[in-house]
């Protein structure tokens, strides 16, 4: 039998749901970054809108600013 190689299933936007994301909490700030380099993960990867995924990028480089967690790795 062939195996089906299709598309994942579409995330589901965290913030949209009701979850939020604050500079203040490194824990939510750190799953959307890189573990290697510490770059933003892209929209595909974080499963976010549009609109929030400007606002995760917002909130990662304030804790970048605040020195919560580091700009590399």
């Amino acid at each position: 039998m062939a195996e089906f190689h299709g598309r994942k299933s579409k995330k589901i936007c965290q913030m949209c749901a009701g979850k939020s994301v604050d500079y203040k909490d490194a824990d939510i700030i750190k799953k959307y970054i890189s573990s290697d380099k510490g770059k933003i993960l892209p929209r595909r990867a974080t499963g976010a809108c549009a609109k929030h995924q400007r606002h995760i990028a917002g909130e990662v480089k304030k804790a970048r600013f605040m020195a919560l967690i580091p700009f590399v790795k």
